[in-house]
């Protein structure tokens, strides 16, 4: 484990926008927090600095903090995007609501930094090579329930197909709403049956363009 931030590290750390993450220092904290693994800066003028997802649960008071290597905003630490039927009983509540939300924020802000042309409305890098867990993430920052082991909400699994995942949803209704979601996080989406069980699910991929 890490050690934790210093006093003047984690005033800056405290004092950042709570939404976007846009911090506040001197340029010897900036660096020292980017060195972590906490903070990037921006690569475009006025080269501002902002929380990374890791940093962003610093704030929030998650203590275990991963080292400066981390890549992950949904796997990273100890958040990670539920793809649904895998876990017990999922637990909901304020606190998994703002993990969630710090963690979308950080993967649009990644977004960002990373697409050539800046553009937040689509997915990065990063997303096609964790196809499952940014859909997933995609989901339930957008409020859909993720399945437990038994039970309605979403499912989301890997698939033989480059760069696409399938999402199942038992409820017609809501996978059309995931369908959507997906759409609007920047995914093409389209509906399939399975040739066996005639079950209905959605191929979704990154969208490039």
């Amino acid at each position: 484990m890490s050690r934790p931030p210093t006093a003047a590290q984690r005033r800056v750390i405290d004092a950042a926008d709570p939404v976007t993450g846009r911090l506040r220092g001197t340029e010897a904290q900036l660096a020292a927090l980017v060195k972590r693994g906490l903070a990037f800066r921006h690569p475009r003028p006025p080269h501002d600095h902002f929380l990374t997802p890791e940093g962003h649960r610093v704030r929030q008071g998650v203590t275990q903090v991963p080292g400066p290597a981390a890549e992950a905003p949904a796997t990273a630490g100890v958040f990670a995007a539920r793809v649904g039927g895998a876990e017990a009983a999922p637990k909901s509540g304020p606190a998994r609501r703002r993990e969630v939300h710090s963690a979308w924020q950080g993967l649009l802000e990644l977004r960002r930094m990373t697409n050539p042309d800046g553009a937040a409305d689509r997915p990065c890098g990063w997303e096609r090579t964790h196809l499952v867990q940014a859909a997933a993430l995609a989901l339930e920052a957008a409020g859909h329930p993720p399945a437990g082991r038994d039970g309605g909400g979403y499912r989301v699994r890997e698939t033989p197909q480059p760069e696409a995942v399938a999402v199942y949803e038992p409820d017609g209704e809501a996978l059309g709403t995931c369908a959507a979601t997906l759409e609007q996080a920047g995914w093409q989406v389209s509906e399939h049956r399975e040739p066996r069980t005639g079950t209905r699910y959605l191929l979704a991929s990154p969208r490039r363009a």
